[in-house]
This record gives C-alpha cells, sequence and structure tokens, in this order.
C-alpha cells in the first residue's frame, strides 16, 4: 500500500468511459456472494473531480460495485471477487495491501445516516483520533473545515458538544459526510445517501455533491434518476450484474445507445 497513489496511470484498457485522467480504474471485475455472481465483468474508469453516477433497477449489482471500490465487500462472509480495482494506477486489493489504508482514501457514505452516540465534534474527528492524532489546535480546525465542505458550520458551530444523535436526519447525512470528510479521502462513494431525506434535505445534499466535486472524486448510487441527472457529469447504467452503459450524463438520458438503458430511462421497466 506504501506506493499507492505515487502516480497516476497514464494507460487506457479501452473500457467504455475509459479517461487518462482516471482516479480510479476497475478491470474485468466480477464479484460473486457464493455461488452467485452479483457484479459481471465490469470495466470502467472512475475520473478524477467528476461525479458518476450509477443507475439500474434493484439487485443490479450497482452497490456491490461501490462497495468493491474500498474493498467494503471484505467484510461479507462468502463475497470472492475477479478482475482488479486501482486507485490512481495501483491494485487496492491483494494480501500486502492494508483495506483500512483504502478506506482512509476512499470514504464512504452509506443509505441512512449512522452517527455515533458522540458529540457533534467527536463523530468528526473520530477517523482522525483513530489515525493517532492527538493535537487539540489539529482536531478543532479540521472539524471546522470538514463541517463547512459539508455545509453544515453554520448550522452547529454552537453545538458542537451536542450528541450527534440530535440532528436532524438530513443534518446527520451531512454530519456523516464531514465525518468522511475529515481524513481527506481521495475519492468518496455515497450510496443512495438521499433515499431517507425529505425532499429540502435531499436538495442540501445535491447542492452539497455538485460542489464538493472540486475537491474530491465522487462516486454516487442512486435510484432517482432525476437527482443523477442533476448532480453527475457521467452515468453508467447497471443492469444483472452488467454495466451496459456508461456516458455523458446528457447523453445517457437523452441519447442512450443501448436498448436496455432507453428501456429504464424511459420507465419499460425497473
Amino acid at each position: 500500500m506504501a506506493n499507492v497513489g505515487d502516480r497516476l496511470s497514464a494507460a487506457s484498457h479501452g473500457t467504455s468511459g475509459a479517461s487518462q485522467s482516471a482516479k480510479m480504474r476497475a478491470i474485468n471485475l466480477t464479484v460473486r456472494y457464493g455461488s452467485k455472481e452479483a457484479v459481471t465483468d465490469v470495466s470502467l474508469d472512475v475520473r478524477a473531480n467528476e461525479v458518476l453516477a450509477l443507475i439500474g433497477p434493484s439487485g443490479c449489482g450497482k452497490s456491490t460495485f461501490l462497495r468493491s471500490l474500498n474493498r467494503m465487500n471484505d467484510t461479507v462472509e462468502g463475497v470472492t471477487l475477479s478482475g482488479s480495482v486501482e486507485l490512481e494506477g495501483e491494485p487496492i486489493y491483494g494480501p500486502h495491501i492494508d483495506p483500512v489504508l483504502v478506506r482512509r482514501r476512499v470514504g464512504m457514505v452509506f443509505q441512512r445516516s449512522n452517527p455515533f452516540p458522540k458529540s457533534i465534534f467527536e463523530n468528526v474527528a473520530y477517523g482522525l483520533r483513530i489515525a493517532g492524532e492527538r493535537d487539540r489546535g489539529i482536531l478543532a480546525g479540521t472539524v471546522e473545515r470538514a463541517l463547512r465542505q459539508a455545509a453544515l458550520w453554520e448550522e452547529v458551530k454552537d453545538r458542537l458538544d451536542d450528541s450527534g444523535l440530535s440532528l436532524s436526519g438530513g443534518q446527520q447525512q451531512r454530519l456523516c459526510i464531514a465525518r468522511a470528510l475529515a481524513v481527506e479521502p481521495e475519492v468518496l462513494l455515497m450510496d443512495e445517501p438521499a433515499s431517507a431525506l425529505d425532499p429540502i434535505a435531499t436538495a442540501k445534499v445535491e447542492d452539497l455533491v455538485s460542489e464538493l466535486c472540486e475537491i474530491v472524486t465522487i462516486v454516487i448510487v442512486t435510484h432517482n434518476m432525476q437527482q443523477a441527472a442533476r448532480v453527475s457529469q457521467r452515468t453508467g447504467f447497471f443492469y444483472m450484474g452488467r454495466l451496459v452503459e456508461i456516458d455523458d450524463t446528457t447523453n445517457i438520458f437523452t441519447r442512450p445507445q443501448e436498448r436496455e438503458t432507453e428501456d429504464y430511462i424511459t420507465g419499460r421497466f425497473g
């Protein structure tokens, strides 16, 4: 893991949506739960400082694929993987690679907010403390920066000692985003981050996603096609474990190349 990120891979593997500015790259990735194949031979590039949306019906493999990008599937019993995933040209899988360090560089925000039963301050500082940071000044500065990046600072700056669980649902999700941002990840994975939120809180999260791509690369899984259209530069359509198509978001929604994509976005199935 020591040399991950030392170089940016400039080689194109000829995959759909390939880019020489790829931050991450999946190459012939297949993921199985026991004998069940959940993701089949997926190859794609995630470009630096883009928002890449993954859409498709429930059970199509998009969340499994997302979790493969920071080795969260390692925590699920019976999961096996073939192919490879690279971060800046270096593989993230292998016996010599620490998955904890991978997850520090590739953070994740889950479908439902999961703040810890700690203060707002300690929720955001958690990752830094785990990494050994004890300097109060550094912690305070980082917590403020992350809360500002998550568009939450002005709402909580006078109540940092309150429990994170005291916040509204939308605030809790932004707190979880701040917690992920505090360790300065290079990539942020978001799995249906607004699915449990009301429309006002959803709009705040969407605005935040659009702003954050200036500092971090984002991959977001969403069932909401309008949301994908609003926040992403490119969109990939998954169906039955396959990546059917990936293209600029405008093209996916107005000029899809594959019949399955067109059928899905026009509501014929899914």
